[in-house]
């Protein structure tokens, strides 16, 4: 016997009695029935007030060896935390252009049969809304847009576009900034300046106009951390602000009054 010990746990008492023997000698007296052990447990269930008595075996090899192989996982997964987080540090590779215009002319399609839809039902000459694929790159906010004015053929499965007649601001956050297409039909333009009508939009924060058209025109806002000017944070002022402008031309439904009334249109007002 190496050695005895007495744990006191709460009210109760616990006594153990530890055994260290080699793994032969072990052996050996495993063939035996561990004799005397049965005897003395014996003695051990008899004395009055026992409550229990219990028996365990395991080799200190064993524990040894799970604390290694314990280990061994804690540094392997610490190690593919470690590469993991330097790969979330590392840019992502760009996009493939194609696979992106495709995205970008998808979802224009779609969003043009929704505003056609949206313009009929409720009249509207002119439609202020976002798109997320462009990402704040000019040049695909305007395919984006030339797909929603794309004239619907009848002969598809799936109909896109079809809002050519419907003059549109639309809106693309992106880290950089946000960037802005203005559309004016050509029989609008009579009724409404489509570089005038973008730059009064932009004009709210520091801007850069980019092209000027009578057809279609495009700016942008920068981001600016230090005067917490971010793309998703102003672009809904800006959409109002393109509503108001037009409202004055009479190109637009009046306000009554009712916020809620006025026609903000974003991603969340069109089903994915």
């Amino acid at each position: 016997v190496a050695s005895v010990q007495r744990v006191v746990c709460g009210g109760c008492h616990d006594f153990k009695v530890v055994t260290k023997l080699a793994a032969a000698a072990f052996g050996e007296w495993e063939k035996s029935g561990f004799e005397p052990e049965a005897e003395f447990l014996a003695k051990i269930k008899a004395i009055a007030g026992v409550s229990a008595v219990e028996t365990q075996t395991y080799t200190l090899e064993e524990v040894k060896l799970n604390k290694k192989d314990a280990k061994k996982a804690m540094d392997k997964k610490a190690a593919e935390a470690e590469k993991a987080g330097a790969a979330d540090d590392k840019p992502k590779p760009p996009e493939d252009p194609a696979k992106k215009l495709k995205k970008v002319l998808k979802e224009g399609g779609k969003r043009g049969v929704e505003i056609e839809g949206a313009a009929d039902m409720g009249g509207l000459q002119f439609f202020c809304t976002s798109v997320d694929e462009p990402e704040g790159d000019i040049d695909l906010l305007v395919q984006c847009v030339a797909a929603m004015n794309e004239k619907s053929d009848p002969t598809e499965e799936e109909r896109k576009g079809g809002s050519g007649r419907v003059g549109k601001m639309v809106f693309s956050c992106g880290l950089a900034g946000l960037a802005v297409c203005a559309y004016v039909p050509e029989d609008k333009q009579a009724e409404l300046d489509c570089a005038a009508w973008l730059e009064k939009v932009l004009s709210l924060y520091k801007y850069e106009m980019i092209t000027k058209d009578k057809s279609v025109s495009t700016g942008c806002i920068p981001t600016d951390s230090e005067k917490n000017i971010f793309p998703l944070k102003i672009r809904e002022s800006l959409i109002l602000e393109a509503n108001n402008y037009l409202r004055k031309l009479g190109l637009f439904p009046e306000d009554n009054g009712d916020s809620d009334d006025d026609m903000v249109f974003g991603d969340d007002d069109f089903p994915s």
